[in-house]
């Protein structure tokens, strides 16, 4: 046996071996006991409706229709909330593109509910980092219950009812920031 070869089988053994391990091995494994220990996460989070998918509940959806909450601005492309690129749009608050996204998306809240005059919260005006964020804050939600209401024929005090129903509060009582998903709240809105 050649020099050659002493060195060459020992590599190819040792890559076949490795590959097997780490490209075939370790991700079923991996999948298996995250389908164990979080049954709900590993498949994506689907939020079911009648036996069908109608979402996630980690990634957000575009809502345009003025019965229905708004989430956040996606900044994904070349469509909105597209998970296979997640990204932020890396914007500065002083870039020129920026400010007249933010103005756009204001004149848009504005034209959908004219007698708003509530303060505006940031989260309905400006994208999430992943672009895909599926919550909007409490502040988001509660500009919004005048819109809904009229829509919807309902009483704002019933669409605060479902909002607070929906509400996550902070891990501990500071973790985070009280919010509340906006396809779970959709769904919500369209049983009633």
């Amino acid at each position: 046996m050649s020099s050659i070869s002493k060195t060459l089988r020992p590599a190819v053994v040792l890559f076949a071996g490795l590959t097997i391990l780490v490209g075939v091995i370790y991700p079923y494994a991996m999948t298996g006991i995250g389908k164990v220990a979080f049954a709900d996460k590993a498949e994506g989070s689907l939020v079911l409706r009648d036996g069908k998918v109608v979402g996630s509940s980690l990634i957000g959806q575009a809502f345009s229709s003025p019965q229905y909450f708004w989430g956040r601005p996606s900044a994904t492309g070349p469509m909105p909330n597209n998970a296979l690129v997640s990204s932020g749009a890396n914007l500065g608050p002083t870039n020129p593109a920026q400010i007249d996204a933010v103005k756009s998306r204001i004149d848009a809240l504005k034209a959908a509910d004219p007698t708003n005059t509530v303060k505006i919260p940031v989260d309905l005006v400006t994208a999430s980092g992943s672009g895909l964020d599926p919550e909007i804050s409490l502040a988001a939600a509660y500009y919004q219950m005048p819109r809904i209401a009229r829509e919807r024929k309902m009483r704002e005090d019933q669409v605060r009812a479902m909002i607070e129903q929906l509400a996550q509060h902070p891990v501990m009582g500071v973790f985070g920031e009280a919010r509340v998903n906006v396809l779970a709240l959709n769904l919500m809105l369209d049983k009633k």
